[in-house]
C-alpha cells in the first residue's frame, strides 16, 4: 500500500440491517482551484450557500459569488472544501475583529458627543 494514496470510506447498509464500510484506496486528489475564488471575476468573496455531504463523504456544495452573482452546483472532495473552510474561518475572524474595532469607534463617538452635550449644558436631568 503506497502512503501517499489516502483511503476513502464507503457505508453500505445490507437489507440484514448490518453495516459495512468499503476503504477505497485512491490515488490523492489533484490540486484543484481554490473553492472560494470566482472563476468568473476572481473575487475572493464566493461562499457555499447550501452545503450536503455525499455517501462517500464529499461535499455536495451550492457556491455564489456576491460580486458577480456566478454560481456553480459541485460535488468536491475534502481537501479542495477543507481549504475552502479554512478561507471561510479566516473571512470571519476577519469580519469579527472589525466589528470590534468599529463598536469600539462608536462607542468612543458616543462618549465624545454626550461629554460635548455635558459641556454645552444640553442635557437635563429631565433626560434620565
Amino acid at each position: 500500500m503506497n502512503p501517499h494514496h489516502q483511503a476513502r470510506v464507503h457505508r453500505i447498509q445490507l437489507p440484514s440491517g448490518h453495516a459495512i464500510e468499503v476503504r477505497r484506496f485512491d490515488a490523492p486528489e489533484p490540486d484543484q482551484r481554490d473553492l472560494h475564488v470566482c472563476p468568473s471575476c476572481r473575487s475572493d468573496l464566493v461562499q457555499p450557500a447550501k452545503w450536503s455531504m455525499t455517501d462517500d463523504g464529499d461535499s455536495a456544495l451550492l457556491l455564489e459569488c456576491p460580486n458577480c452573482g456566478w454560481h456553480e452546483c459541485g460535488v468536491y472532495g475534502r481537501a479542495q472544501v477543507e481549504r475552502l473552510e479554512d478561507e471561510l474561518d479566516e473571512g470571519l475572524s476577519d469580519l469579527i475583529e472589525d466589528l470590534r474595532r468599529l463598536t469600539l469607534a462608536n462607542m468612543a463617538a458616543d462618549v465624545d458627543r454626550f461629554i460635548e452635550a455635558l459641556d454645552r449644558d444640553l442635557i437635563l436631568p429631565e433626560d434620565f
